[in-house]
């Protein structure tokens, strides 16, 4: 089967998405628009079993289940044309109309760890702006990211619009990158990744829309129901295996209720581990790169918690969604973003403490983080020294997206360019008509 914006090359890749893109703004409406976003999440949730189901078999990362749910988040959560903004000025010298017009054809970098869910949410996203993209996939999920492309296409394609308005060249390498930042009809560029990626993409001289790494903190303390914090806790950070780069990696806990919110972590089915068995988790889970710094092992992203707990010789045979431990504040898998079902928790003197320890394993990345609190001056004393781009209070992260909270889906957070939880306006560029004067304006 030919699979609709799947090309050998990322040269043709990006030649088509140019195609595409000027069709799409000569020929169509904005009303076309939304009816192409409605026929791709009509396709997508279609598929959407087949697609966890195979980005499971790909990756091996994460639980099916949970991807099923996240993708269904990308594309029911995710803003149209609704979400791009227009102003207006009118004096009586005249009438000015500021528009936000596309940009192009968009360059993207995706990740393994959410292939389908980043493509869809771009997709959307960049409809709405009238962009085309084209990606870079990971390579360990090629196959699931060629998939949801080919869907997204004939999506749009079925309901009338044009085809390969999403492009990827089939096997992705730093070369077809290189391809992809230095065409001309590319004009923006969107990554979701390292600081490695971030870099790559910024020496391109042209705008980056990028997401770095984040080590999302969760603070609690003894102003809330211990019940609903570990509950809250254990399904966000549990969530496909903590891939998640908002998920909550480390928890920070006053010591006055340490022991009772450990025994309800266990209640709610988390997997408690000596102090001794802890540190054989994170000599398995984080090793030291080139530089000397802690990151996380690879062999065990994104694995189920038996998976990791069995390799460190903590034999179990049973399936629990984390692993749970007292951790020393300066423990490495405190301390590094892991991805993983092994959460540490660390147990801090009082608030100030647990906010103070908190903020430092943030490492200032301005990414996520969250605090079990009623009081709501210890929440806006966090939230003020914290700074993150997300941030939640009695609740687990993924409600700042529409999961257990109010908000919207998003392609890419991006914290080291700026823009934040990113939708179509995050893909525009500001333009304006002036009718100069005292032209139309009729007071």
């Amino acid at each position: 089967m030919r699979q609709l914006g799947v090309f050998e090359t990322a040269t043709e890749a990006c030649v088509a998405a140019t195609v595409a893109q000027k069709e799409l703004v000569l020929k169509y409406t904005l009303e076309d628009r939304n009816r192409f976003i409605d026929s791709i999440r009509k396709n997508i949730m279609e598929n959407i079993e087949m697609l966890g189901q195979m980005e499971f078999d790909e990756t091996g990362y994460g639980r099916v289940e949970d991807k099923v749910e996240k993708n269904t988040g990308a594309v029911m959560l995710s803003q149209g044309t609704e979400a791009i903004p227009h102003n207006m000025y009118a004096s009586d010298k005249g009438l000015t109309v500021e528009y936000y017009a596309p940009f192009g054809v968009v360059g993207a970098v995706t990740p393994v760890t959410n292939p389908s869910a980043t493509i869809v949410g771009n997709a959307i996203a960049n409809v709405a702006a009238g962009n085309a993209v084209v990606f870079n996939v990971h390579p360990s999920a090629k196959k699931t990211s060629a998939i949801t492309v080919h869907l997204v296409n004939k999506a749009i394609n079925e309901a009338g619009g044009p085809v390969n308005l999403f492009t990827m060249p089939r096997e992705s390498t730093l070369d077809t990158l290189d391809e992809i930042m230095a065409h001309p009809s590319v004009k923006l560029l969107v990554g979701t990744g390292g600081p490695g990626m971030v870099k790559t993409l910024m020496s391109s001289g042209k705008k980056v829309i990028a997401a770095g790494p984040g080590n999302p903190p969760s603070i609690v303390d003894e102003t809330v129901d211990l019940k609903k914090a570990a509950a809250g806790i254990y399904g966000s950070s549990s969530f496909d295996n903590n891939l998640l780069c908002i998920a909550e990696k480390e928890i920070f806990v006053v010591d006055a209720i340490f022991d009772n919110f450990m025994k309800e972590l266990e209640a709610v089915g988390a997997y408690r581990v000596n102090t001794k068995e802890g540190k054989k988790l994170t000599d398995i889970c984080v090793v030291k790169s080139p530089n000397g710094n802690y990151v996380a092992n690879k062999k065990y992203v994104g694995k189920h918690a038996n998976v990791i707990l069995n390799a460190a010789g903590i034999k179990i045979d049973i399936d629990p969604r984390i692993a749970i431990f007292e951790a020393q504040n300066d423990d490495p898998l405190v301390q590094t973003e892991q991805m993983m079902p092994i959460i540490p928790i660390v147990r801090c003197r009082d608030f100030q403490e647990a906010m103070e320890r908190a903020v430092a394993a943030e490492h200032d990345c301005k990414h996520s983080a969250s605090i079990w609190s009623n009081d709501i001056n210890r929440v806006t004393a966090f939230g003020k020294v914290i700074n993150t781009t997300i941030f939640v209070q009695n609740g687990g992260t993924m409600a700042a997206f529409g999961i257990g909270g109010t908000g919207t889906n998003a392609p890419t957070i991006a914290t080291p360019t700026g823009e934040g939880v990113t939708g179509p306006q995050s893909f525009v560029r500001r333009r304006r008509f002036c009718m100069a004067d005292g032209g139309n304006y009729l007071l």
